[in-house]
């Protein structure tokens, strides 16, 4: 059984105004813990909920966490294989255990213990017209090494091809688990992030540049039903979006 994405996280100096940002744009609720983090129920009713949290070191950044038994394992496992540790297994108390590591092109991938100390399980997406978080991707320099380290890493397996050097990616923790993309970019975008359901690809990405985000591309098809983007938020973070009509 391969490893589920149980979370995703938005990081940049001026947390303030990523909140305001991505509530207004895709309908979160959002709850301000003690320290300075903030969870992010996205109130789709699927996928996984988040946070969004300040940098002491002014650093931007959008990531999925991957739910793991072994932390240190995990970490060392990805530094043998070109990563390296960012953060090592943290604790805080009576909640979880998490780590960070940066894949073979540095971009940031979150670790948490799948079981959380309280051996209860974090609540879901709570329903209403929020936008659910449900697929990650990572576009990296070469596609077979990006392919290859994160199906290593973590059990997953390649499905389908997507566009030429893009695979989907069956994760193996069931057909409700979050789903994704592994591969490079033609275009030469690269980046490791989520994206969000939401209805309609152009009112959004057009909401996102009226909020203080820029487009970075679409909305582009996919086939007959889907239609991909990708915005950057107001600290340059890249955030997808896509809409499926059945």
């Amino acid at each position: 059984m391969g490893n589920r994405v149980l979370h995703f996280e938005v990081g940049s100096n001026d947390d303030a105004a990523l909140k305001r940002f991505y509530a207004d744009l895709f309908g979160w609720g959002l709850s301000d813990l003690d320290g300075g983090y903030t969870v992010v129920d996205t109130r789709g009713g699927d996928g996984v909920n988040g946070g969004i949290t300040g940098s002491g070191d002014g650093s931007n950044w959008v990531c999925f966490y991957v739910g793991v038994d072994d932390l240190q394992a995990t970490l060392d496992r990805a530094e043998s294989m070109g990563g390296r540790t960012v953060t090592p297994p943290t604790e805080i108390p009576g909640m979880l255990t998490w780590a960070m590591l940066a894949d073979p092109d540095g971009y940031l991938v979150g670790l948490v213990k799948a079981e959380p100390p309280s051996g209860g399980s974090a609540p879901g997406p709570s329903g209403g017209d929020g936008a659910a978080v449900d697929w990650f991707e990572v576009l990296g320099s070469d596609a077979e090494r990006t392919q290859r380290f994160y199906c290593d890493l973590f059990g997953w397996t390649l499905n389908e091809p997507g566009f030429p050097g893009y695979r989907l990616v069956d994760t193996g923790a069931g057909p409700d688990a979050v789903g994704g993309g592994l591969g490079a970019s033609s275009e030469g975008n690269r980046w490791a992030t989520v994206y969000a359901h939401v209805p309609d690809v152009e009112q959004t990405l057009a909401r996102a540049e009226s909020l203080g985000g820029s487009r970075i591309y679409g909305p582009n098809p996919v086939d007959d039903h889907m239609q991909t983007g990708a915005l950057r938020d107001p600290a340059g973070n890249v955030f997808g979006v896509y809409e499926h009509s059945h």
